[in-house]
């Protein structure tokens, strides 16, 4: 009879999400991961696999909840415009307001890892392209409502949202000058126009 886990998974789970999104993989001990987790080597072992394991399944949860975020986000407002201001907006004041700016858990795996390691490649390509589908049913729904052209090139509108979106956290890690980096996000939505 196997035994019953004697912790709550999701919650370890994100224990250790919020660890490697603080420190990165490499710099992540599993002695970190036991403090902060609550729990012991083998029962992380027995829940998760190994560390690469544990990154996994703790990136697979952010990339999901993040994605949903960001669709509700950009859902609640009428006006796609103003929905993909505020959404940039957000994700800048969100950044100034942590002590010290994590940044995107995806997007540094995709700087930390996906160079060197082909799954989590394969993992921040997919969550890039997810991304890129959400802002491109955003953008045809502006078309749709007559707010934005209809000869726009959607997909592509949308591919080029997420790489400065990309660009846009990487460098908000620096934290530069909020004028620097409003400059950048009204220009990239003039792409709206």
């Amino acid at each position: 009879m196997a035994r019953t886990r004697e912790f709550d998974e999701e919650k370890v789970l994100d224990a250790a999400m919020q660890l490697f999104w603080e420190k990165g993989y490499e710099a992540t001990s599993l002695s970190d991961l036991t403090s902060r987790m609550g729990i012991t080597r083998p029962s992380i072992y027995s829940a998760f696999g190994d560390k690469k394991e544990l990154f996994e399944a703790a990136l697979r949860t952010y990339t999901m909840s993040r994605a949903a975020e960001i669709r509700t986000k950009l859902q609640h407002y009428p006006s796609v415009k103003e929905a993909f201001r505020a959404f940039f907006e957000d994700v800048v004041a969100e950044q100034y307001a942590e002590s010290r700016s994590r940044g995107c858990f995806c997007i540094n795996t995709m700087v930390e890892l996906a160079p060197h390691d082909e799954k989590f490649e394969v993992l921040t390509r997919e969550h890039q392209m997810y991304l890129a589908v959400i802002f491109q049913e955003t953008i045809e729904r502006g078309v749709q409502s007559g707010e934005l052209k209809t000869d726009l090139d959607t997909k592509a509108l949308a591919q080029a949202l997420i790489t400065s979106l990309i660009g846009l956290s990487v460098i908000l890690k620096a934290r530069p000058n909020r004028s620097f980096v409003q400059n950048t996000i009204d220009v990239t939505l003039t792409l709206l126009k």
